[in-house]
C-alpha cells in the first residue's frame, strides 16, 4: 500500500523566502476561538456586570428625575419619583463599594479578577 502513495505524491520543496515579500494567508471567517483561561472569562464576566449595573443605576437616576419633573406636583408622583432616585443612588453606592472591594482584594492577594488582560478575539 504504501509504495502506491509514494509514486502518486511528489516531494514538495518550499522556497525560501523572499526579502521585501510577505504573503499572509488569513484563517477561514468561520473559525471558532474556545475560552481556554476561565480566570480571563470571570474578569471579562465581572468587568461585564460592574458596566452594566453603573448603566442601569444611571438610567434609574435619570428616569426618577424626569418622573419628579413630569409629576405636575402630585404627591404620589413625587413620593414615587423620589422613592426609585433614592434607590437608583444606593445602588449606584453598591456598585462603587463592590468595585473598591475587588480592587482591593486585588492588591491584597495578588489574584487577578478585573485587572487580566483580555484579548478579544478577531475572525483572523
Amino acid at each position: 500500500m504504501e509504495k502506491i502513495f509514494t509514486n502518486v505524491i511528489a516531494p514538495v520543496y518550499a522556497q525560501p523566502p523572499i526579502e521585501g515579500i510577505t504573503i499572509s494567508v488569513p484563517t477561514p471567517g468561520g473559525s471558532i476561538r474556545l475560552i481556554t483561561d476561565l480566570g480571563k472569562l470571570l474578569s471579562a464576566a465581572f468587568s461585564l456586570l460592574f458596566i452594566v449595573a453603573g448603566i442601569a443605576a444611571v438610567l434609574f437616576l435619570i428616569q426618577g428625575g424626569i418622573g419628579w419633573i413630569t409629576s405636575g406636583g402630585d404627591k404620589a408622583g413625587v413620593e414615587a419619583a423620589r422613592n426609585k432616585i433614592i434607590h437608583a443612588i444606593v445602588g449606584l453606592i453598591i456598585v462603587i463599594a463592590t468595585w473598591a472591594l475587588v480592587v482591593m482584594l486585588e492588591s491584597f492577594t495578588g489574584i487577578c479578577i478585573l485587572s487580566c488582560p483580555i484579548k478579544i478575539p478577531t475572525p483572523f
